[in-house]
């Protein structure tokens, strides 16, 4: 929200940017490849300080050389980390991966779990991965998934003035119905990856230049 705006502005301003965007990325699914819920699970968690092209090159042979949630459970902690070691901080998803994967066994009965509560209590999950999978795998709307580019196209839309991803998430579960959730998230993700990018936002470019409060800003600095 910016200084000059209302409540009521924020949310039909929300409303419009949200029509922009569905016209925009008519079919906004996560960019990981996956097949069930497990694998959907497991590029999430990999793909935490890693892009999900680089994911998407490791996984396929992963999934090959292990298939269920017991197969990751009983994989050697060396082994693995060597599987999955191009998508970076290897020895933590590694051992995220056959913690998370042991409560499925022990809690879950060998499926993962639906629902919020029982998901962040898996090793390596946090609301997230939960959101994405809650939403990819099960279609269920638990919350909007931010991730770093949600959180920074979010706040150049002036949606949420906070860098925290829980309290970010709850803004925009605030200005969102629910059944639109998942959908914004990675509507976000993908016009974050496409033209509001980190370095170089190409605003002259941008569907909803006329709706964004700092876009001046970046027009300005590039005169």
């Amino acid at each position: 929200m910016t200084q000059k705006e209302t409540v009521q502005q924020l949310l039909s301003r929300s409303k419009k940017i949200l029509a922009i965007l569905r016209k925009t990325y008519p079919d906004p699914k996560t960019a990981l490849s996956y097949s069930n819920p497990l694998q959907l699970l497991i590029a999430t968690i990999l793909s935490a300080q890693c892009t999900d092209v680089r994911v998407n090159l490791v996984t396929p042979t992963l999934f090959k050389k292990y298939r269920t949630a017991e197969d990751f459970a009983n994989a050697k902690q060396e082994e693995l980390e060597q599987d999955i070691r191009s998508t970076g901080f290897f020895r933590n998803k590694a051992k995220s991966i056959i913690t998370c994967c042991k409560t499925i066994i022990a809690k879950h009965g060998g499926k993962v779990p639906k629902t919020m509560e029982e998901l962040v209590e898996l090793g390596g999950v946090g609301r997230k991965t939960a959101n994405c999978v809650l939403g990819g795998a099960y279609g269920i709307r638990s919350g909007v998934v931010v991730d770093t580019h949600v959180r920074r196209v979010s706040q150049r839309l002036g949606l949420t003035p906070n860098e925290d991803p829980e309290k970010i998430e709850i803004d925009l579960m605030q200005l969102l119905p629910q059944d639109d959730w998942y959908a914004f998230g990675n509507m976000l993700i993908w016009h974050g990856r496409q033209i509001c990018n980190a370095r170089k936002p190409d605003c002259l470019m941008c569907p909803l230049l006329k709706l964004c409060p700092t876009a001046e800003d970046f027009l300005k600095s590039k005169r």
